[in-house]
């Protein structure tokens, strides 16, 4: 079997109710598409998956792309854990309209609903127009007979923490956590592979036959985790040139590098890493001589069997491991 290289993937673009026009500028891609609100960098969502493109795997699943490479690929100990079912899926959001307010299930509460995983999430702020704000947890603790009637009543959102954002914030969204992304940010998000997503209150919108989209504000209430908490907002790394670890937690493991020149990154785990390019553009030499170009708004996943990368250029990347 020949050495395994870094892999890009076809482009996943999803047009929604919510979205904006940032995507295309971002990524770089010369498209006509309106209200472009996700690009789905990294998936194994069935009837979503990516895409190889390029190399002696194009045209490969996700799903395929790991069941002929294997632990090679994903990590021994993921591999033995998940199979070809890819463990986490990568996002970039463009909101230009706020998103509805929801809540993702637990692991427990997940497969005994809907026989799959719970849905834990973080997101990085890469970008923000003036006024944009980000929705997570409660301000105030209520009881779930208050949540129904505040959802009623349409005083739910006096209740929900509201925060100014800044480029640079990041959030840890465990399952259970209320949360929105308000109009007017642009975010990288990496959560579990599930698609499961209780929507609790969506603003009154109306589709273009005037219906309301599906709330589940009863399946909502014995997931949603109505305890207050002291911070809602992990540390902001800033100008912090180097690696800066962000999220770390049961699922997934995120850091920040600002690059600025030559750097080395070492994967000293049993997993793949995700590389987003957030900002400027870099390129990456693996262990086997392999380079990789990536620019602002591309994605890769490198190989568990690749453990150490020469990072060369003037960017900001986002990693993930699990």
């Amino acid at each position: 079997m020949s050495q395994l290289k870094p892999y890009k993937f076809h482009r996943l673009l999803k047009s929604v109710l919510w979205g904006g026009d940032r995507m295309a500028e971002f990524k770089g891609l010369d498209i006509d598409v309106p209200n472009v609100g996700e690009s789905w960098e990294l998936s194994g969502v069935e009837g979503n998956e990516s895409i190889v493109k390029g190399g002696e795997d194009d045209g490969l699943t996700l799903s395929q792309l790991i069941e002929r490479h294997k632990g090679s690929l994903v990590g021994e100990a993921v591999y033995a854990q998940h199979g070809s079912k890819f463990p986490l899926l990568v996002k970039i959001i463009d909101a230009e309209q706020d998103l509805s307010l929801q809540v993702h299930p637990n692991d427990e509460l997940a497969r005994e609903r809907h026989n799959c995983f719970g849905k834990t999430e973080m997101w990085y702020l890469i970008d923000h127009k003036p006024g944009a704000k980000i929705l997570s947890g409660m301000s105030q603790e209520i009881t779930p007979e208050e949540y129904e009637q505040r959802v009623a009543n349409n005083t739910i959102l006096d209740v929900v923490a509201q925060h100014e954002s800044h480029e640079g914030d990041v959030f840890f969204l465990p399952s259970g956590r209320i949360h929105g992304i308000g109009g007017g940010n642009l975010i990288a998000e990496v959560q579990q592979t599930s698609d499961i997503t209780y929507r609790v209150y969506d603003y009154d919108r109306r589709d273009a036959q005037g219906n309301a989209r599906e709330l589940h504000v009863e399946q909502a209430r014995d997931a949603i985790d109505y305890k207050v908490y002291d911070s809602y907002v992990l540390p902001n790394p800033g100008d912090k040139r180097g690696d800066a670890p962000l999220v770390k937690c049961p699922y997934f493991d995120v850091h920040r590098i600002a690059l600025d020149g030559v750097d080395t990154y070492v994967n000293d785990k049993d997993s793949f890493v995700i590389v987003m390019c957030l900002k400027g553009t870099v390129v990456i030499t693996d262990d086997n001589g392999n380079i990789t170009p990536m620019h602002r708004g591309e994605t890769i996943l490198v190989p568990a069997s690749l453990k150490r990368l020469q990072l060369d250029g003037h960017a900001m990347l986002l990693t993930a491991t699990v």
